[in-house]
């Protein structure tokens, strides 16, 4: 069998493609993959890194702006989606996929409508709990909606033919333990670990936040964190250490541009902080780390704290809002978990009850549906 898998922009679209690629080729060996992706995204870095073939897509985003600029922006904007799907059907014909699936991001609009317009099985997956754009205007199209959320379905008009899954997991997540991880990145068992991350493309606020952590936690003993600069923050943080003339390794810390390793990260990890992508948050219940959120304040529909407050409820996370915290208050909020074995127990457990581990094998199974049907 062959499949088109399509994904972009951000990690968080990408890596539940990656995982159900994964999948399929655990379930059919002799399967073909292609993935289909945003010309200078990174996915063009990303899927490579995995083994798979992508080929790039011109696409751009929609500004929700009024002004002549946007106005501008989104005039070329659909001129390159009639291109792109125009290409797309061009990449289809030639590789005869059983089905087109998409995971997120603007590209999957384009291609997505391509392969239906050539009666190819189509799904979509929608991580997040409130749907973006693209899925909105995809779900007439594609023959299966597919969602992480069973609250997501009030937001399709047909709710019968929305498929709850959950959000795919990547199977690298289950090949660690918190003990086999720590040694391999060189940290002593008995010594925690803080995971800094801030969404594949990083965050400037946070970087502030983090970086303004430093000083105080200059020689201390208590903890390792591992820091996820972003790699178009990479050189404005290093002038700003310069500046304070403070050296991480000093303070217990490890910056880096970009996790690559982010499931030994994560299995190592003792606490989290991060974002609210759904495909992040899904990761962290998979392996049910504590976590304390500060959801974008810059997507659609505040989405992000809508993620993040299921978690809190359910007791697995801390959310705190931009604007409303900052460097010592988060510092003392870490410590003040880490020094409580028990509330990091529960914290644990909740996340673990939030979980939906087969997610991948149920979007796998619908997949192999539709293409049957």
């Amino acid at each position: 069998m062959k499949f088109i898998l399509t994904c972009g922009g951000t990690a968080g679209h990408i890596n539940p493609a990656l995982a159900v690629a994964g999948r399929l080729r655990e379930l059919l060996p002799d399967c073909e993959i292609l993935f289909l992706g945003a010309e200078g995204k990174m996915e063009m870095e990303l899927v490579p890194r995995e083994g798979y073939e992508i080929k790039p897509l011109r696409i751009t985003n929609i500004s929700r702006g009024k002004n002549l600029e946007a106005i501008k922006h989104n005039l070329a904007t659909l001129k390159n989606v009639v291109a792109a799907e125009k290409e797309a059907k061009h990449i289809i014909r030639a590789f005869q996929p059983d089905a087109v699936i998409g995971t997120g991001g603007y590209v999957c609009y384009p291609v997505l409508m391509a392969a239906s317009k050539l009666g190819i099985p189509t799904a979509v997956h929608e991580s997040n709990a409130v749907p973006g754009l693209t899925t909105k205007m995809l779900a007439k199209h594609v023959k299966c909606v597919m969602v992480g959320f069973e609250d997501s379905r009030q937001y399709y008009p047909d709710t019968e033919s929305v498929t709850v899954t959950g959000t795919p997991v990547r199977g690298e997540f289950a090949c660690y333990t918190k003990e086999s991880a720590k040694q391999e990145l060189g940290i002593p068992a008995d010594k925690p670990l803080v995971v800094s991350v801030w969404g594949s493309l990083g965050a400037r606020h946070m970087n502030e936040i983090v970086t303004d952590m430093l000083p105080f936690m200059l020689g201390q003993q208590e903890f390792r964190m591992i820091h996820s600069v972003g790699t178009q923050y990479q050189q404005e943080v290093a002038e700003k250490l310069n500046r304070l003339q403070i050296d991480p390794a000093a303070c217990g810390a490890e910056l880096r541009s970009y996790i690559y390793d982010m499931p030994r990260v994560m299995a190592a990890a003792d606490l989290i902080l991060c974002r609210a992508g759904a495909s992040t948050l899904a990761e962290l219940s998979y392996m049910g780390k504590p976590v304390i959120i500060v959801p974008s304040p810059n997507v659609t529909n505040n989405h992000q704290e809508k993620n993040a407050r299921v978690l809190e409820a359910a007791g697995g996370a801390k959310v705190l809002l931009e604007g409303e915290f900052d460097a010592y208050t988060l510092l003392s909020l870490v410590r003040e978990l880490l020094a409580d074995p028990e509330a990091l127990e529960n914290m644990s457990g909740a996340m673990e009850a939030l979980s939906v581990p087969d997610a991948t094998d149920k979007i796998c199974d619908r997949i192999l549906e539709i293409c049957r049907s």
